[in-house]
């Protein structure tokens, strides 16, 4: 049976506890990286840059100036044994952008980064996008010149995890939780939710 496009997004989930022992190799990194290089760049700018990492001690690194979580404050994020094996950091070249660009920045980053996520699923992987990073002691521990702003750091490797997509509630609580079983769990707006019934399209039905 294949795999559709709809059951890649679906298993595209922000995974935050991994199979730390197994490693992803340098060229599937690299054959990620491709597919952000091949996505849409708005005004094809194409100003985007990526740094790659699957070596222990500089994931060790990384890891300390990435924050995880957020919606779950007493957890501090993946122990020793379940971090991730890899990692792809975004960065922008400023040198290749008008003053103004963090619009476009933010369209870019987006557009590649989830292109690297469904690709890492295809080969049976999986990250979590973290935008809640310590910048500045992360772009002088790459050495990175001021050119190069960090974006968004993707983490990769063998999920470990379990992540259910549910209803939101009637409360509207966004907010991810976690069970007893370590199960993940990700409220979802519905359909009908999210589809703006204007005048000009006043016959459109979204069915629940």
């Amino acid at each position: 049976m294949s795999v559709t496009l709809k059951d890649l997004v679906i298993k595209t989930r922000s995974y935050r506890r991994f199979y730390q022992d197994i490693e992803i190799e340098t060229q599937k990194l690299l054959d990620l990286v491709e597919l952000a290089r091949l996505s849409a760049s708005p005004r094809n700018r194409q100003a985007l840059k990526y740094i790659i990492e699957n070596r222990p001690a500089q994931n060790a690194e990384i890891f300390k100036h990435v924050t995880w979580a957020g919606a779950l404050p007493e957890w501090d994020g993946p122990e020793d044994g379940e971090r991730p094996s890899a990692y792809i950091i975004i960065m922008g070249d400023d040198s290749l952008l008008p003053p103004v660009h963090n619009a476009y920045h933010d369209a870019a980053y987006g557009i590649a980064a989830q292109s690297i996520m469904l690709g890492a699923t295809e080969l049976e992987l999986g990250g979590c996008m973290i935008v809640a990073v310590k910048r500045k002691p992360l772009s002088e521990y790459l050495q990175l010149p001021e050119y190069l702003q960090i974006l968004c750091v993707l983490a990769l490797g063998k999920p470990k995890e379990h992540v259910v997509i549910e209803q939101m509630p009637p409360d509207g609580n966004y907010n991810y939780r976690r069970d007893e079983h370590q199960t993940h769990f990700v409220p979802k707006r519905s359909l009908q939710d999210i589809i703006i019934q204007s005048p000009i399209a006043d016959n459109l039905a979204v069915k629940k």
